[in-house]
C-alpha cells in the first residue's frame, strides 16, 4: 500500500519504519525536514514531504501528532486529501499538564472521546484508533513472553477498520474490534493505565492483552 504519515515523532517514525520494513511505500511529514535527516538515512525507501503531500499520496494515513494538535494537522493536511480513506488515530487527548501519581491527564471526559470529536469535524474521513495504548519501541513486531499482545481498535466504517485489522495483524498484534467510534472513550484511556508504571517505576517494555 501506499502509506501517508502525518507527524514526525517517535510514533510517526516507528509506524512509518514498520510500513517500510514490511513492503510499503511510504511518505511521511514534517514541517522541520531537517528533524527526519537521521531516519532519511536510515529508511532511504521513505521519502520526506509536507503533510499535504503525505495525505495525497496516501491509500492508508497515520495521524501520529499530539492530542493537542490533531485537529489542527487534519486541517493542514487538508480534509479533502483524506476523504474516504482509512486514517489511523493514534492520538491521545493528553492534557499540558503533568501527571498526578503516574496518571495522565486528559482533556476530554469519559462522554467523548478524542476522536469523536475528530469524526465528527471530518465526517469523511476513515478514523480508526489504534496504536494509541503502545510505546513506539514495541508498535512493530512486538516479542513479549506471554505471546502476541491485543491492539484495541474502533471506528465507524467497517471498510477502513479491515483495513487497520490487516495492518496490526501484520505487524504481530492480536486485533480486538471494539466496535463504533464511541468506543474510543474505553480505548483512550488505555493510555493512561499503559504509562503508570513508565512515570513510576521507569519501565515501558510492556503492552496488553486481551485472554478469552
Amino acid at each position: 500500500m501506499k502509506i501517508g504519515v502525518i507527524g514526525s515523532g517517535d510514533v510517526g517514525k516507528a509506524l512509518a519504519g514498520g510500513f517500510l520494513k514490511h513492503g510499503h511505500d511510504v511518505v511521511i511529514s514534517t514541517r522541520e525536514p531537517a528533524k527526519l535527516a537521521d531516519w532519511a538515512k536510515q529508511n532511504p525507501r521513505g521519502r520526506v514531504a509536507s503533510s499535504p503531500e503525505a495525505a495525497k499520496f496516501a491509500e492508508l494515513a497515520v495521524l501520529a501528532v499530539k492530542g493537542t494538535a490533531a485537529a489542527a494537522a487534519v486541517r493542514a493536511a487538508g480534509p479533502e486529501n483524506l476523504k474516504g480513506k482509512p486514517v489511523i488515530d493514534t492520538t491521545n487527548p493528553i492534557a499540558d499538564a503533568p501527571p498526578v501519581n503516574g496518571v495522565l491527564k486528559f482533556f476530554t471526559t469519559f462522554d467523548e472521546s478524542l476522536m469523536e470529536r475528530l469524526q465528527r469535524e471530518f465526517p469523511a474521513v476513515g478514523f480508526v484508533k489504534a496504536f494509541n495504548s503502545v510505546g513506539a519501541a514495541c508498535m512493530v513486531d512486538p516479542r513479549f513472553k506471554g505471546g502476541k499482545p491485543t491492539m484495541f481498535i474502533c471506528g465507524g466504517d467497517d471498510s477502513a477498520k479491515k483495513k487497520v485489522a490487516a495492518v496490526a495483524d501484520e505487524f504481530g498484534w492480536d486485533v480486538a474490534d471494539m466496535g463504533a467510534v464511541e468506543a474510543a472513550r474505553a480505548i483512550e484511556p488505555l493510555c493512561m493505565l499503559w504509562c503508570i508504571p513508565g512515570f513510576q517505576r521507569n519501565e515501558w517494555s510492556h503492552a496488553f492483552k486481551l485472554l478469552q
